[in-house]
C-alpha cells in the first residue's frame, strides 16, 4: 500500500484578543487545541460547499423533469393548490 503525503501550511490570522481567549478556553474545555478546532471548522466549511454544489447540480438536473403518474408536470401545475 502506498502512503499519501499531507502538506501542512501555516497561516497567520488576526482576531480580537478577547475572542481568541474565549476560543482557547472553549478548546481547553473540549480537551483539544484552538488549531484543531480551526482545522475541524475548515473541514466543515469545505464539506458544506461540496454539499451546496451537489444540491445545486441536483436541482438544475431535476428542474422541469418532475414526473408523477408517467407524465411531466409544468411548474404552474405543480404549484396549483
Amino acid at each position: 500500500m502506498g502512503t499519501s503525503i499531507v502538506w501542512v501550511i501555516n497561516i497567520t490570522l488576526s482576531a480580537d484578543e478577547k475572542l481568541i481567549e474565549r476560543a482557547r478556553s472553549l478548546a481547553r474545555e473540549r480537551h483539544t487545541t484552538l488549531n484543531q478546532m480551526f482545522c475541524d471548522w475548515l473541514e466543515l466549511l469545505a464539506a458544506g460547499r461540496d454539499q451546496r454544489q451537489a444540491y445545486r447540480g441536483f436541482m438544475q438536473n431535476a428542474c422541469g423533469k418532475v414526473r408523477v403518474g408517467g407524465r411531466p408536470f409544468a411548474r404552474e401545475e405543480m404549484n396549483e393548490r
